[in-house]
């Protein structure tokens, strides 16, 4: 999926539609498992297949994209929604 680096949006800071620049936000390091993950493992423990058994190949094919916008005149940084799918991002100049 192609995106312009500049678009108008609404600035939220502003209160009013302003140019932005689009940038694509950093992996940052979190918890290697989550709460009900780990919550799953200790009941796992010792029991080889029992309660559940073992997931695997259950994983989504794509990882979400966090896409952040940088107001040009109050210089804030926002998302909007909570990210999407997608295989390819890219970011083009116009």
């Amino acid at each position: 999926m192609k995106v312009p680096n500049k678009v108008r949006v609404f600035c939220p800071t502003c209160k009013k539609h302003t140019e932005h620049t689009v940038e694509l936000a950093k992996k940052r390091t979190r918890r290697s498992t989550a709460q009900g993950q780990r919550r799953f493992l200790r009941k796992m423990l010792g029991y080889g297949s029992f309660p559940k058994e073992n997931p695997k190949g259950r994983e989504k094919p794509t990882k979400k994209v966090d896409v952040r916008y940088k107001c040009t005149v109050c210089s804030k940084k926002h998302m909007r929604g909570k990210g999407f799918r997608i295989k390819k991002f890219e970011l083009v100049r116009i």
